[in-house]
């Protein structure tokens, strides 16, 4: 795809976030009567404690809104680990929870936790899939899709090509390899050169330190790419140490404050952002419907896929705005 359709479809996927935001700030008040009646229980558990959840609490909480006859909770893993989520969820189906949407750390050594977990509850994943379980479906971004789009900002970033460092909390997690795959794909037969990918396990010390010692160690880098929401914030940071703010490029993914900052002050080239908003707004949704019985919305391939957009300088002020207002920031 060229940089003018993607560019195109960036600003319609935009226009459709600003209607989305201005349909859900115009409802936000109107909820649902509580039903006097039983009510379904259902979770949304996080795969870490990113400030990236917070727009999608605001979607679980529409949908809680919305549905007088559910209570939801939330649940957000502060270490992010893999036993931290299997403790929240044999905790969840402990109290009889009916439906939980999960966002799976380590979904390939996961697979029978859910699949366990499934015969006793509703169990679908949102933002990581496990294709591989007997999760009902999965709620997310095409996360190929959107490393292809991460790898043609890189292109249009290095036009003359360049050596570039890939960063991510954990590799093995499937969103993370997928985007990785994809950025792959976009780079191939270009002057392009990913020289490794490093991990973090979501500790955002270490994530500026990896991108620190890669500074230091190549000399030539040319680009520096972040495939979780803080990896664009901590390798800003290291940049910024480091004095090499335009002379190496940025590109990461979601829509953190420092990272939209960055991609205003021309620190960051571009942010590939996701709506997690739609993933806990249509989590809690699905859940609902499922559990009373309607499967209808389960496509046959059990994926439901929330596009992906580019924001860069030109269109970051008005998305700000718009994220700032789901953010509960006026």
């Amino acid at each position: 795809m060229n940089n003018r359709i993607l560019s195109l479809c960036s600003l319609a996927l935009l226009g459709l976030l600003i209607v989305s935001c201005k349909s859900n700030s115009d409802a936000a008040q109107k909820c649902a009567p509580e039903s006097p009646g039983k009510h379904t229980k259902v979770a949304f558990v996080t795969n870490n404690a990113s400030d990236y959840w917070t727009i999608a609490r605001k979607g679980v909480e529409k949908a809680d809104c919305e549905l007088g006859d559910v209570d939801v909770e939330f649940k957000l893993p502060g270490e992010g680990t893999a036993s931290e989520q299997k403790r929240i969820i044999d905790d969840l189906v402990s109290t009889g929870i009916g439906g939980i949407a999960m966002s799976p750390v380590d979904p390939d050594n996961q697979t029978q936790l859910i699949n366990d977990t499934a015969k006793k509850a509703l169990v679908i994943t949102q933002d990581s899939d496990a294709p591989k379980s007997d999760r009902a479906l999965y709620i997310g971004t095409d996360n190929v899709a959107a490393g292809r789009q991460a790898g043609e900002l890189v292109k249009e970033a290095l036009p003359n090509g360049g050596k570039i460092m890939v960063f991510v909390g954990k590799s093995d997690a499937r969103n993370a390899a997928e985007r990785y795959q994809g950025l792959k794909e976009a780079l191939q037969g270009s002057k392009v050169e990913i020289i490794d990918i490093r991990t973090d396990d979501t500790d955002r010390a270490r994530a500026k330190t990896n991108a620190a010692d890669t500074l230091v160690k190549y000399s030539d880098i040319a680009a520096l790419v972040g495939l979780w929401s803080y990896n664009g914030p901590a390798i800003l940071n290291a940049v910024k140490d480091a004095g090499k703010v335009g002379q190496v490029k940025i590109i990461c993914f979601d829509e953190e404050d420092e990272t939209l900052a960055g991609v205003k002050d021309g620190a960051i080239f571009a942010t590939v952002v996701q709506q997690p908003y739609e993933f806990g707004y249509q989590s809690v949704k699905l859940m609902a419907q499922i559990l009373k019985g309607d499967r209808s919305a389960i496509p046959a391939n059990k994926q439901i896929n929330v596009p992906t957009l580019v924001i860069k300088k030109d269109s970051v002020e008005e998305f700000t705005k718009k994220i700032n207002a789901l953010r509960g920031r006026g």
